[in-house]
């Protein structure tokens, strides 16, 4: 059996080119194959001026070994193996439709917030009337991005939503319960509130995670 030098595979060619490899191969008058530092040799024929080598003879020449995949010969070099499989795909980040949502729902969450700061840093009545309409959009959003789940990457994220809308709503309660017993807020008491500071932290893990399209757990949102 011979196959032409230029249909051999990729790790062959390091034996035609000198320069790279600085191996030479000498085809002799004798219609022979041989390499500078290998004993033996592989039969070679002419045909219509190009030469063509006798795969057993350069598989016994190179001690490599010969397989056959469908009408492809396949050698394998020793020191070399088989080509591995192709890595699996790697596993989908978010899916579009739940970054849409997810996003929407930190969005109600950081208004619902919002709100909620305005009225403490400028003394405004607190009342669940007035809270009521952010906590229900950010309820409904949260529930529209709970729907829009489809890869693992959602799955896993979702229940960080999940507490950062309740977080928000612990919140919300405490003052709302502060206000209710007439007991005074200080309109600076949200930047040293740990549940209000744990509320940011995981925005901006949830933001960074949407940025890099990856689940990433840094117990932020724990």
């Amino acid at each position: 059996m011979c196959i032409p030098f230029s249909k051999t595979w990729p790790a062959l060619a390091a034996f035609l080119v000198p320069a790279a490899m600085a191996v030479s191969l000498l085809a002799q008058q004798s219609n022979s194959l041989t390499i500078a530092g290998q004993p033996g040799s592989a039969k070679v024929i002419q045909v219509d001026g190009r030469n063509y080598v006798e795969v057993e003879g350069l598989a016994r020449l190179t001690n490599s070994s010969m397989s056959f995949n469908a009408n492809q010969i396949v050698l394998t070099m020793p020191g070399t193996t088989p080509d591995a499989p192709a890595a699996a795909t790697s596993a989908p980040g978010f899916s579009k439709d739940f970054v849409a949502a997810g996003i929407e729902a930190m969005s109600q969450v950081r208004e619902w917030r919002v709100a909620l700061r305005t009225s403490i840093q400028r003394s405004y009545p607190l009342s669940e009337e007035g809270l009521a309409a952010y906590r229900d959009q950010a309820r409904k959003a949260l529930r529209l991005a709970s729907v829009a789940v489809a890869t693992p990457a959602d799955k896993n994220v979702l229940p960080f939503l999940t507490n950062e809308f309740n977080n928000m709503q612990q919140l919300s309660d405490n003052y709302l319960q502060m206000a209710k017993s007439m007991t005074y807020i200080e309109p600076n008491s949200l930047d040293s509130d740990p549940l209000d500071q744990k509320i940011r932290a995981c925005a901006h893990a949830l933001t960074s995670m949407v940025s890099a399209n990856q689940f990433v757990d840094d117990g932020s949102c724990q």
